[in-house]
């Protein structure tokens, strides 16, 4: 990467971790995706914490998925993948509700330090929105955008329409490449959250990484 465009990254992210400051959140920054997986491990999931997940193809590239997965942590871990009948799936909900750490990536970050996320079922949203004690926030640099405005067009047109084919789901975008703003039955699209502050203070931290990571 170029170091004109490493160092702008830099000064981008220190100026919205002051605003994320001001929204009660807390905001770190990794120049790579390397550096980001070793404060995940030495800062946060330490102790035997438990930890759940949302959805993420940033974890899955900066190795957070592998390593979870791998018992190496040490963490109680809830893989909502893992529960497959319906009894299953609400006694999850309850542990991830109630984990130490829910881990997700954000559809997009306003420089003023906003999370614009976009959800099918909600899965991601809700736990962001409560339950959870603590919310980590991974985003590359990349989901960096000027405004709410600026971030939903975002999501709706560079976001949505990878994750619909990566899901094979059957939208305009997976077949067009942009948002048609559908109401299909495969729509992954269902629910809009802004998230502008926290009102529990600290419990949502943001890790900034200066790297493109994910959709």
């Amino acid at each position: 990467m170029l170091e004109s465009k490493i160092a702008h990254y830099k000064i981008l992210a220190d100026k919205i971790i002051d605003k994320l400051v001001l929204r009660n959140m807390e905001g770190y920054y990794a120049a790579t995706k390397e550096e980001a997986l070793e404060l995940v491990k030495e800062k946060f999931l330490t102790g035997g914490v438990s930890v759940a997940w949302g959805g993420s193809m940033t974890m899955t590239e900066m190795g957070l998925m592998e390593y979870l997965q791998s018992g190496e942590s040490g963490c109680v871990i809830y893989d909502r993948m893992a529960a497959k009948t319906p009894e299953e799936q609400k006694a999850m909900k309850a542990n991830i509700v109630n984990a130490d750490y829910f881990i997700m990536s954000t559809n997009a970050i306003t420089m003023d330090g906003e999370l614009v996320n976009i959800d099918g079922t909600a899965n991601r949203v809700s736990f962001l929105c409560y339950g959870p004690e603590n919310v980590l926030v991974i985003a590359g640099m990349n989901k960096v955008a000027t405004d709410v405005e600026d971030a939903l067009k975002r999501v709706k047109n560079i976001a949505s329409p990878p994750n619909a084919i990566r899901l094979h789901r059957d939208t305009p975008c997976a077949q067009n490449g942009r948002c048609a703003d559908c109401l299909a039955e495969d729509c992954i699209c269902s629910q809009t959250v802004v998230t502008r502050r926290s009102s529990n203070k600290g419990r949502i931290k943001v890790i900034l990484v200066g790297e493109e990571l994910g959709f």
